[in-house]
């Protein structure tokens, strides 16, 4: 009976810890029917039932995998990426060194 209730106990904070570690990392404005603070609280003091309704009610919905079917876009080619971000960048430089002013070398001495 004991270990029967060691299991409970030990269940019950790690479905606590999980359901407040989950809370505190949810997005603000994505938590359902109470704001993200209260729903805090609420898993904070109310350990078994706090954690259930957070999982029922509270946390967010996660995003619904495509119908079969559908297209999925491919990822964008990383070199082409790459390569257009040094065009970029080289090109933002040459413009830097174009509209830098024009100063006197300093003289060491």
């Amino acid at each position: 009976m004991l270990l029967l209730f060691q299991v409970a106990a030990l269940a019950t904070l790690a479905l606590w810890l999980f359901s407040l570690f989950d809370a505190i990392g949810a997005p603000d404005d994505r938590c359902r029917v109470l704001p993200k603070t209260l729903w805090v609280l609420v898993v904070l003091f109310l350990p078994l039932l706090g954690s259930a309704a957070w999982l029922a009610w509270g946390r967010p919905e996660r995003p619904r995998p495509a119908p079969s079917g559908t297209a999925i876009p491919a990822p964008a080619d990383p070199v082409e990426d790459e390569e257009a971000f040094l065009r970029r960048l080289r090109e933002r430089a040459e413009e830097q060194r174009r509209n830098a002013p024009k100063k006197p070398p300093e003289q060491d001495g």
